[in-house]
């Protein structure tokens, strides 16, 4: 049986998928939410929101993701990063997937990644469930009914979590696999029902492709301010940072929450949805998110309900701290219809440092924010982890290392040229701690945050006095309106002067350590840039 909203251009043949028993050819959203209750993937909760667990899997397996070694991506791949998989295993892999999904149900969505026509990829994503074709008709970019009508995927992405690999045949780490082959522009993913693996594929394939055309693939969020899209801030950080609370500022509109591209044109979103996490989700902090958790067609993923009332319990992690929550973009009042944005006349670059030595905001230059980028620093503090009884520094390079391909500088060099091309005025916020490390110190006023931020967007910080941090060497401003003076000088925050010294000093050896890896790749301004 074969059936679909609109005749496809092209039938799943063209990817080399035949057999199956029925085929749902991009179906809206209320034909999904019927499907995938009707077979049982998940209950209908309130609003006609759609409520699933993902069973052993509640986030991504990394170790479990390779990069066919190819002749053509030899070079060019980052080895040390992306485990490589033979394409002799691969082949056997593909072979034995189509094997498996003959008899059975699949769902194809036929979507875009990338919001800029000229650099937007077509993606045809083949799933088993029908609720992760909700969920990636969500996340990514939904064409235009009419554009069906000419839609030619150029990636295809078979996604079987009943298919569980073989090590010994199939040369993966474990009967769970997620395999990117270049050349055949295919992705294939078995043995897990985590639906973010979908749209982290497609983001992991922007990222190769986008920087061989000139443009900056960025694991960020992204606003400009309300009416003037020339007016684009982008913000890099790490799960922590707070890189989705201050991005949704409801004085400027949101581009996207995650994932971007830079090209000559300016920024644009990868993504058509957001994927918020919702452990301790607030009404009264985040009332927006909140909201779509009873929206119609909205996915939940492994939040725990009541199975009488259906009403969602946010506090209880006992399925994941990872719950989440996904929906399309217009789902947020102050979205971009368009998710296009100018050049970035700002670049924000999010931290917790948990060690209580950098300033709430600093200013840098193109080549001490290529440092920074290439560094990915926040902090783990005691209690996150057994055994963690300091903070522990985190690098985690361009803010998103499990999804870079490429080589870390290929990305940071692309980023220092835009910025020095369209003059982005560069900002490291510390939303960590001050007046001390973790358990001595105290986390940083979100007040202080959000004025020095709307400061630094609004242009008028960068007309204010700065001096020079002895320990980075990067611009510090000496005051700011409505910010305690003390704050912007944390060696005045801390009790005890020597302390604060020694601390300081750690910090840098742990970056100047990390960085050590960059080194033999980077320019000399960059490397002065990491001495300070």
């Amino acid at each position: 049986m074969i059936t679909w909203t609109r005749e496809p251009t092209e039938t799943l043949e063209k990817q080399g998928i035949s057999g199956a028993a029925a085929v749902y050819y991009n179906l809206i959203e209320p034909a999904l939410v019927e499907q995938a209750v009707q077979r049982g993937e998940g209950r209908l909760g309130k609003g006609g929101a759609f409520l699933c667990t993902t069973g052993q899997f509640t986030g991504r397996s990394p170790k479990d993701k390779f990069v066919v070694r190819t002749p053509s991506v030899e070079d060019s791949i980052w080895w040390d990063n992306n485990a490589p998989m033979d394409p002799a295993a691969f082949a056997r892999l593909k072979a034995d997937m189509l094997e498996h999904v003959k008899g059975r149900d699949l769902f194809v969505q036929d979507l875009y990644g990338g919001a800029d026509p000229v650099h937007r990829v077509d993606v045809r994503v083949v799933t088993e469930l029908a609720w992760h074709g909700l969920f990636i008709r969500h996340l990514l970019r939904r064409p235009a009914r009419e554009e069906l009508d000419s839609f030619a995927a150029e990636w295809t992405i078979l996604n079987v979590p009943s298919f569980k690999a073989d090590p010994a045949k199939h040369g993966c780490r474990s009967d769970t696999v997620i395999a990117l082959n270049f050349d055949e522009k295919t992705v294939l993913i078995g043995n897990t029902a985590y639906a973010g693996e979908n749209k982290k594929s497609v983001f992991t394939l922007l990222n190769y492709i986008l920087p061989g055309k000139g443009v900056m693939a960025m694991h960020c969020s992204a606003n400009h301010a309300i009416g003037n899209p020339v007016d684009a801030a982008v913000f890099f950080g790490l799960s922590g940072t707070g890189k989705t609370t201050l991005s949704a500022s409801p004085d400027r509109t949101l581009i996207g929450d995650d994932e971007h591209g830079w090209s000559d044109r300016g920024i644009f979103n990868f993504e058509g949805g957001c994927y918020a996490k919702t452990i301790n989700l607030d009404p009264k902090a985040e009332p927006e998110i909140y909201a779509t958790t009873s929206r119609f067609g909205t996915v939940i993923e492994n939040v725990v309900f009541d199975p009488e009332t259906l009403d969602l319990d946010f506090a209880d992690n006992s399925l994941t701290d990872n719950t989440r929550c996904a929906y399309p973009m217009e789902a947020i009042s102050n979205a971009s219809d368009t998710a296009l944005g100018g050049h970035p006349k700002h670049v924000v670059m999010l931290t917790c440092d948990a060690f209580g030595v950098l300033p709430p905001i600093a200013r840098l230059s193109p080549a001490q924010a290529m440092y920074h980028f290439l560094s990915g620093f926040t902090s783990k503090v005691a209690g996150t982890e057994r055994g963690i009884t300091e903070p522990q520094p985190t690098f985690s390079t361009c803010f998103g290392a499990p999804f870079m391909p490429r080589r870390p500088e290929v990305y940071g060099k692309l980023l220092q040229e835009k910025i020095h091309r369209h003059g982005a005025v560069c900002w490291l916020v510390n939303t960590g701690w001050t007046g001390g490390a973790y358990g001595t110190g105290k986390r940083m006023p979100i007040k202080a945050t959000r004025a020095l931020l709307t400061a630094a967007l609004d242009g008028s910080l960068n007309e204010a006095e700065f001096r020079r941090d002895p320990n980075f060497g990067f611009d510090v401003p000496v005051a700011a309106q409505g910010v305690d003076g003390r704050l912007l000088n944390p060696r005045e925050t801390w009790a005890d002067n020597a302390a604060y010294d020694a601390q300081a000093k750690k910090l840098v050896e742990m970056f100047s350590k990390n960085f050590g890896q960059y080194v033999p790749y980077i320019d000399d301004d960059v490397k002065a840039a990491a001495i300070g």
